[in-house]
């Protein structure tokens, strides 16, 4: 089972990438489940459920998100329905939406789930405490799980995978946007990656408009941080892995480009 995770999808850039890179690529490859991190998809910031049915549409299986969960308030119904999409599972119980869920792929079931990192993000309770509440209650039939952990910190990002090492098919790290170069098999059994990378605008600072960065650095002042429009990557990490035990057997870094012109984007933005 080859399975494809995929970084931040970034504003319009983001998932124009999708849009034009995706299915190609799948049907290239022989994959069988794409799973994306899609809480920067609206305008760089949050998801929408119009916008959320289009990256379903152009191949997306299964979507996790972060701490922009909540961004948008008309994903709430979607949260509340969709067995497609997963809030962070270590947030409080009543937040809205599910923390874990399953992926039939040609039969086989696949949990996927997101957790919060806790160093210098938004209070989350304990990703390593949630992790294990949610292997601990998935049926004995369910043998491949994968899990985004949406962490700031590179230590907690390590230290999860070392936690998860022979319980998860997958961890790979999403929110930095920037790819690492440490993809490794953990244990013989588990993929990891501490940062899968941005599906979004390259020609950036993280998916914003560069020069407006720049500027609030230099300055110390705020300003209006646009998505920015150019060098539009699919930024992703294929797996192939064991159904019968989970085990992960593969792992490569993938990183496609789109065309300066298809990848254009809308204004959004946060103070700085």
């Amino acid at each position: 089972m080859n399975i494809l995770c995929i970084g931040d999808v970034v504003g319009k850039p983001g998932r124009k990438a999708i849009e034009a890179l995706l299915a190609p690529f799948v049907k290239a490859r022989g994959v069988d489940a794409v799973i994306a991190n899609c809480e920067n998809a609206a305008a760089g910031s949050g998801l929408t459920e119009p916008l959320f049915s289009k990256l379903r549409h152009h191949g997306v299986d299964a979507v996790t998100l972060g701490d922009h969960v909540y961004r948008k308030r008309d994903v709430y119904p979607l949260l509340e329905e969709s067995d497609r999409v997963v809030r962070p599972a270590n947030l409080p119980e009543r937040a809205i939406g599910r923390p874990v869920s399953l992926l039939d792929v040609g039969g086989v079931k696949v949990a996927f789930f997101c957790l919060l990192g806790q160093i210098y993000m938004k209070q989350a309770n304990s990703p390593f405490a949630a992790a294990d509440a949610i292997l601990g209650q998935l049926p004995p039939d369910v043998k491949v799980s994968v899990v985004d952990v949406h962490a700031e910190a590179t230590s907690e990002k390590v230290a999860l995978g070392h936690y998860l090492t022979g319980r998860a098919s997958i961890v790979f790290g999403t929110h930095t946007h920037i790819a690492t170069a440490d993809e490794c098999i953990l244990g013989g059994h588990t993929a990891y990656i501490t940062d899968v990378g941005m599906t979004g605008p390259y020609d950036s600072v993280l998916g914003r408009d560069k020069k407006a960065v720049v500027e609030s650095m230099v300055t110390g002042m705020p300003f209006p941080f646009d998505v920015a429009e150019r060098d539009a990557r699919l930024s992703g990490l294929l797996v192939s892995v064991d159904p019968a035990t989970g085990a992960a057997q593969s792992i490569e870094r993938i990183q496609l480009r789109l065309p300066d012109e298809a990848g254009q984007s809308e204004v959004g933005h946060e103070s700085a």
